[in-house]
């Protein structure tokens, strides 16, 4: 439906620019536009190498087991069926710690691990296990407290203040991960009950 919508407005775009006899506009639009968004591009890149770097110095470091250790009481709490020193923890603990930091295409790669590592425990191949869906909630709506990314974008575009955002982020990424958190026991709660 957005397809269409976008396609829409695109063709309404075309056709009033040609009609109006300054259909150059759009092709300078577009041109302008693909730069801008290269440009972008490239300026995120480093962002996002700089970030994946430092995750991958806290890795060789033992700092991710060390955050495991940490974290463990809650992740045995959210994946009890996951065993503790399973590959699937170790995803998923990378994929929160890149989400924590606002690196969410940083994440999807160790999402997409986690997912992966947690089919292998998954007794039922056609359905989704308890765990694979408390990690698609928690991966969805985790909390962030450094978002990385969107303070990029703001310095990119001139931001005379790019941090002022971390503090609102703080408070909507925490209430959706509690959200997410809730709704999925009560759901499961719910499941378990009619089965």
């Amino acid at each position: 439906m957005v397809n269409y919508i976008w396609f829409g407005m695109i063709a309404i775009g075309v056709l009033v620019a040609a009609f109006n006899g300054h259909i150059e506009v759009v092709t300078k639009a577009a041109l302008d536009g693909a730069q801008f968004a290269v440009q972008t591009s490239i300026d995120l890149v480093a962002i996002i190498t700089f970030w994946l770097g430092i995750m991958k110095l806290a890795e060789a470091a033992g700092l991710v087991r060390a955050l495991a250790r940490v974290v463990q009481p809650i992740t045995n709490f959210l994946f009890p069926s996951v065993p503790r020193e399973h590959p699937a923890m170790g995803a998923i603990i990378m994929n929160l710690s890149a989400n924590i930091l606002g690196l969410g295409n940083a994440a999807t790669p160790m999402g997409l691990i986690a997912m992966q590592e947690l089919q292998k425990l998954n007794h039922d191949r056609k359905t989704a296990s308890d765990a694979m869906c408390t990690f698609l909630a928690l991966n969805t709506s985790c909390i962030t407290l450094i978002p990385t990314t969107i303070i990029g974008i703001r310095l990119i575009y001139g931001s005379t203040n790019p941090t002022e955002i971390v503090g609102t982020t703080i408070f909507a990424t925490a209430a959706g991960m509690t959200m997410a958190v809730t709704v999925d026991r009560v759901l499961r709660s719910i499941y378990r009950q009619r089965r």
